[in-house]
């Protein structure tokens, strides 16, 4: 019979890591049990709209050769953006609400947020890159064919989609090497990596600074340039002659501002409420968390079907209705 070598430390250890992978549960809306049925639609109704939504706008500007520009192309990355959101959150928020299921294993919770914050991350890029291609519309209109080119928007593009995954990966998978203790029930009905990191029954303090630093100079760093870039706009727009000027130039910032606030507000104010805000009631917790991830893909569709003249008017002629300019 072969002896029996004992492995080393490190392959100890590298086999624990592949065999963890502790059952986590998630939560519906505790106390509204009864009302489950009712909910179930509310929610299919929202997904629904965001993905129907997100997808006729990406149809729109595919189909119709004179949308084949910077600032739509940008648009189509936004969308993409809110159906990776969507998709992210679909299987177990209908998996509770239509099946009961509550369980999830460790590494399925680990993918799903990562998804989740790799695709909030990219939104955040994105916006930011749409206020930099409306401030050299806006205050150097004349350059603007020349310094953004579709070339350019695809660079930035894949920019953006690095920059969330590779940003994301290290804290989701620093989580694998922590215990976990307690009951191990997540207060949402979806995995958040600010959620999941309270259940380590380790000191976490790497995690939950690297996951802060995250956010400051990635959401809040791309808020500040968004608000610098919309300053010099209306600097600018302010110093045209005729007030029928203004309205031209700044005519196409007004979908961009709503979704930049409907973005960035629930999203800002999740982050601190997880990390310091323990002592808020779950219902806090449990509201700030849905309009983070539900109302970007609900609402950017539809802000930017009636505010875009040109979304609009595609959009009457396929339904077939005429449109009121």
């Amino acid at each position: 019979m072969p002896a029996q070598y004992p492995l080393s430390p490190h392959l100890t250890r590298l086999s624990n890591l592949m065999q963890f992978s502790p059952m986590l549960y998630l939560t519906g809306l505790p106390g509204l049990e009864a009302m489950q049925p009712w909910i179930f639609i509310f929610l299919f109704l929202l997904y629904l709209v965001a993905i129907s939504g997100n997808c006729l706008i990406l149809m729109i500007i595919k189909t119709t050769p004179h949308l084949h520009t910077p600032m739509y192309l940008l648009l189509s990355f936004l969308a993409l953006m809110d159906l990776g959101l969507s998709v992210s959150t679909l299987p177990t928020t209908m998996g509770i609400f239509w099946f009961n299921s509550r369980g999830i294993y460790f590494g399925a919770c680990q993918m799903q947020m990562f998804c989740i914050h790799s695709f909030s991350f990219m939104e955040s890029s994105v916006l930011l890159v749409m206020s930099f291609d409306r401030f050299v519309a806006i205050c150097y209109p004349l350059r603007y064919s020349v310094l953004i080119t579709g070339q350019r928007v695809v660079r930035a593009g894949l920019v953006v989609i690095l920059r969330g995954p590779v940003a994301t990966v290290p804290i989701v998978l620093l989580l694998r090497t922590f215990p976990y203790c307690g009951s191990r029930v997540l207060s949402h009905s979806f995995c958040l990596h600010q959620e999941v990191i309270h259940l380590a029954c380790t000191d976490t303090t790497f995690n939950n600074l690297y996951g802060l630093t995250l956010v400051m100079f990635t959401v809040v760093l791309d808020l500040v340039l968004i608000a610098l870039s919309y300053g010099v706009i209306l600097h600018t727009v302010a110093r045209l002659a005729s007030k029928e000027e203004r309205l031209r130039a700044f005519q196409t910032c007004p979908s961009h501002l709503c979704a930049v606030l409907v973005f960035f507000v629930p999203m800002v104010g999740l982050s601190p409420i997880h990390r310091f805000g323990k002592q808020a009631p779950p219902a806090v917790h449990l509201f700030m968390a849905n309009v983070y991830l539900f109302v970007p893909p609900v609402l950017n569709p539809i802000i930017y079907s009636i505010k875009t003249k040109e979304i609009r008017h595609v959009l009457c002629k396929l339904l077939g209705l005429r449109n009121q300019g």
